[in-house]
């Protein structure tokens, strides 16, 4: 539906009757789609090639109809648990360091980073007016081929992150078992959760193809899109928060870097830093969706290879097999 509203009152100004619509397509759809049980046990859907839970899949439909981003709009893209979080403080620390003004206090000292970089396909899509106009930092976990063509459309940068796919199955399985244990639901066992992820089976899976989706654009678009992986970004911090900084288009100047800026910036990001503040220990995120979610989750251990204590050594060599397949002639070689 067209309208002459800006495109972050729409779906406020349209009222009940368009909702209700809205719903009834989205039902109409759902029911046509192929479906699977996933990681939670609950049904996941395969809806343009990738495979979503309910929850995600209404609002990722949400999005594609009416997002329209503003033209200096920066995403940070991601699969689940592939080092959002870091990323999302990360870019956050850069690009608002100058409102500082001399003062030590930031957003991130008493806000999660997911509260400060929204995410598109959750707090956006319910309310787009969810931001804070000045800041152009939004987040997303839809694949880089079902993103709102408004988006690939247009000239907004998207800073994607990815990881050792092993490393990346055991935080999603930890984070799906822990938000299970709280609501007092048994977790699905690591090794059958690990079927699933082989099969591609997980929100916003096939992890391989989001990978792909990302790096090929990256490929055909570098200034628009860049492409990193979290070990690179632990190797060397310092020089990935300068290459972050330039590509949002806000680098360091040399005094900046003679004061130590970057320093005090990977400081208050680390993994240290954040999962001690009270916000992140006893605080919730994402308090405008229908399930708030413990920020103390978010923070396991943030360390590289700990695949190693929860799979088998057989285990792992087949994930690598299959990223290895998958990932044959796109040129792209993740760490392992």
């Amino acid at each position: 539906m067209e309208s002459s509203l800006p495109s972050s009152q729409i779906l406020d100004s349209d009222g009940n009757a368009e909702r209700k619509n809205e719903a009834k397509n989205y039902n109409e759809v759902m029911s046509t789609l192929p479906k699977v049980k996933g990681l939670r046990g609950d049904d996941y859907y395969l809806y343009q090639g990738f495979w979503y839970a309910p929850f995600f899949l209404e609002r990722l439909m949400s999005v594609q109809e009416h997002f329209h981003p503003q033209s200096t709009d920066i995403f940070v893209a991601s699969f689940p648990k592939t080092g959002t979080t870091w990323l999302k403080a990360l870019t956050f620390a850069i690009f608002t360091r100058s409102r500082l003004s001399g003062s030590t206090t930031s957003s991130l000292l008493s806000k999660m980073p997911h509260d400060c970089v929204p995410f598109l396909n959750y707090n956006l899509a319910q309310n787009p007016s969810n931001r804070d106009l000045t800041i152009p930092l939004l987040s997303t976990h839809v694949p880089y081929s079902c993103l709102p063509k408004s988006i690939i459309s247009s000239c907004c940068k998207i800073i994607y992150i990815c990881r050792d796919a092993k490393d990346a199955f055991v935080s999603l399985w930890y984070f799906h078992a822990t938000l299970q244990r709280s609501k007092n639901v048994e977790p699905l066992p690591l090794e059958e959760a690990f079927e699933l992820f082989c099969n591609g089976i997980a929100n916003f899976g096939p992890y391989w193809n989001h990978v792909l989706g990302y790096w090929r654009a990256s490929l055909e678009f570098p200034e628009k899109i860049l492409f990193l992986t979290y070990e690179e970004m632990k190797k060397d911090t310092a020089a990935h928060v300068k290459k972050l900084a330039e590509f949002m288009g806000c680098s360091f100047t040399l005094e900046e870097e003679e004061e130590g800026e970057v320093q005090k910036i990977i400081g208050m990001c680390s993994f240290e830093k954040l999962s001690n503040l009270e916000v992140n220990k006893n605080g919730k995120c994402l308090l405008d969706i229908s399930i708030p979610i413990p920020n103390s989750i978010f923070f396991r251990k943030g360390e590289i290879g700990d695949w190693a204590n929860h799979l088998t050594p057989e285990m792992g060599a087949r994930l690598d097999d299959i990223m290895e397949r998958k990932l044959k002639g796109s040129g792209l070689k993740l760490p392992r």
